[in-house]
């Protein structure tokens, strides 16, 4: 007796069925596991590690088509400045800023998933918890000073 059911990837249209991780996905991931590598290989203080580390994220931003490099240039002097205590890190092959080795917010150029637009994203580590629902990402298409003021007063509450 033959089941009518059939599984997950051989059932509907190629428009339903589940493709896997689009190209994009599997660059930052392939991008990723030689982060983890390159920061594993390194020797020497922590401060001369978090030197290499911060060369890194410059140089990515450096990479960066120009709208999404002025962006990041931008997100980067902001979070220095507005907390200084967190240390900057590729994430996924993009410029992130992490406390005690674990990620506090990270910027995701247009480019690199294709989207209209870069973001500015925090991970769970940041204390925004303000009742049952806040925002843990912003679209930036350019930076005001009065936006540069807001994302300071955001990296400052997101520091706790």
């Amino acid at each position: 007796m033959q089941s009518t059911t059939s599984s997950a990837g051989n059932s509907g249209t190629a428009a339903e069925q589940y493709n896997g991780f689009t190209a994009e996905e599997r660059a930052a991931m392939k991008e990723h596991a030689q982060e983890q590598k390159k920061a594993a290989a390194r020797r020497g203080s922590r401060a001369e590690k978090e030197a290499a580390a911060e060369r890194d994220v410059l140089a990515k931003i450096a990479e960066m088509p120009e709208a999404d490099r002025v962006l990041a240039e931008r997100i980067h002097a902001i979070i220095k400045t507005a907390a200084p205590d967190l240390t900057p890190k590729l994430w996924y092959g993009m410029p992130a800023y992490a406390r005690d080795g674990k990620v506090l917010c990270h910027f995701q150029s247009a480019q690199k998933f294709k989207s209209r637009y870069a973001t500015l994203g925090f991970s769970d580590q940041a204390a925004f918890d303000d009742g049952a629902m806040w925002p843990t990402a912003y679209a930036l298409k350019e930076l005001t000073a009065a936006d540069e003021q807001r994302i300071t007063a955001i990296v400052e509450k997101a520091m706790g």
